[in-house]
């Protein structure tokens, strides 16, 4: 072999290693966008294929989640006892729930009024209406028997007193998360009344805690990518775009409204935090990629802890304390979905809703919203909440079963945004973020 044959044999083997190497040195969120990306391209080619990998997506998120329990614990009785102060922490609190209860009224207001303005639910042709009911009423049932099972009809009394556990270990182990963030608060509350001598050494083993998790993440996150990837590919092929096609007006108002009130309203609460909107998401956007590949608040809740801290500014105590709660608390694309669903529903099904229903709409898509666990599909959980509530016999949620996954993924992302803007404005209303001067636009 010639030295120029040599060197271009060299050049060939060199050129893969390069390709290689630049992928493997771009940053995760980049890697993450490209196989989101590869994934709803090549899944409808791949058809079975991309289905039968789609455990490697299942894997991954439930690898995840594993952290997330002992995350949340940790990561909220140590923000709670670092706050020390009690009216501290009530202050904290109240801006945190109040933001939240705001921001989701707001939002479910909005799919509400987008709805009933553009009227998704018209002029639909009745045997596509018949076909799509048909295709996905098995599949709708088994959910609405699910959230039945999950969430029975209780008066509020009865919702107070479900909150707190009777065993805290075994609301650990159901991934019960209003019971764990009830019990991690009053733990939380409890150390800061003990004396710095004593709550020292429960600190010390908590924060240690609170660390491996981040380090197991960080180690879980290496095969981001190949999840993400498998999980697109499989809703891709899976549903394809004919669905898609047929509910495009309907998917189109729900996530141009999650589009509308993450443009201005997210904007801004950032801009009384006193923190530039474009900074903000230029910062975040890997972790809204991340919620939206996922569908689960919960699982992009150390992501977007490590983000909220690092690369925001938002103090240790704060982001600790607001961001579990809100993966818990805080749906604001859910309430969106709910809203634009509702009117749909109801319109497709020739049901007039009057000023009441829509009042209750808003009251109980609030409420529904608190407590919903932030996994993937949970929004039509809480949804059928609300039809039961307005006596909408609940088959009809079959017609939006089909492009559930894609509404599920956006309103993710949603809701993982808020979360963080609300953290970013609680911080700085109690002198506690950060920006590095050089990064401000």
């Amino acid at each position: 072999m010639t030295d120029g044959q040599a060197a271009r044999e060299s050049g060939k083997g060199g050129g893969d290693r390069s390709l290689w190497r630049r992928i493997r040195d771009m940053k995760l969120h980049t890697q993450i966008l490209i196989a989101l990306i590869a994934g709803a391209i090549l899944g409808p080619p791949m058809g079975g294929v991309a289905v039968a990998i789609k455990p490697l997506g299942d894997a991954f998120i439930n690898l995840l989640v594993m952290v997330v329990v002992p995350l949340i614990m940790a990561s909220l009785i140590v923000g709670t006892a670092s706050l020390g102060d009690l009216r501290k922490l009530g202050r904290i609190g109240l801006k945190t729930v109040g933001f939240y209860l705001i921001a989701t009224a707001l939002a479910v207001a909005l799919g509400l009024g987008a709805a009933l303005l553009l009227g998704p639910g018209t002029g639909m042709d009745p045997d596509t209406r018949d076909g799509i009911v048909e295709q996905y009423a098995s599949e709708a049932g088994a959910r609405v028997e699910n959230a039945i099972a999950q969430r029975e009809k209780t008066s509020i009394g009865e919702f107070i007193v479900r909150i707190i556990p009777r065993n805290p270990f075994k609301s650990m182990a159901d991934t019960d998360f209003l019971g764990i963030i009830f019990f991690a608060l009053l733990f939380g509350i409890t150390l800061t009344m003990l004396p710095e001598e004593r709550k020292k050494p429960i600190m010390a083993v908590l924060e240690s805690v609170n660390d491996a998790m981040i380090v197991m993440v960080k180690l879980v996150m290496k095969v981001a990518p190949i999840g993400v990837f498998a999980l697109i590919a499989a809703v891709s092929a899976q549903f394809g775009y004919e669905v898609l096609l047929t509910l495009l007006k309907y998917v189109a108002i729900a996530i141009g409204c999650m589009v509308l009130f993450s443009i201005l309203v997210y904007p801004v609460a950032l801009r009384l935090a006193g923190m530039p909107p474009m900074l903000f998401f230029k910062r975040f956007y890997e972790v809204a990629i991340f919620a939206f590949s996922t569908s689960s608040s919960n699982a992009t809740l150390p992501l977007n802890l490590q983000v909220t801290e690092e690369d925001l500014g938002v103090s240790k105590d704060v982001a600790s304390f607001v961001l579990p709660l809100g993966a818990t608390v805080n749906m604001n694309g859910t309430a969106i979905y709910q809203g634009v669903s509702v009117v749909f529903i109801a319109q497709v099904a020739g049901w007039s809703l009057t000023p009441m229903d829509l009042l209750t709409v808003v009251i109980m898509a609030t409420l529904a919203s608190i407590g919903a666990a932030g996994v993937p599909g949970i929004g039509m959980v809480t949804l059928t909440l609300v039809l039961t509530q307005l006596g909408i016999p609940l088959e009809w949620i079959a017609l939006v079963v089909g492009v559930e996954r894609i509404l599920d993924m956006t309103r993710t992302a949603v809701n993982v945004t808020g979360d963080t803007v609300c953290a970013v404005l609680v911080a700085r209303s109690e002198g506690e973020l950060d920006i590095p001067a050089r990064e401000v636009i």
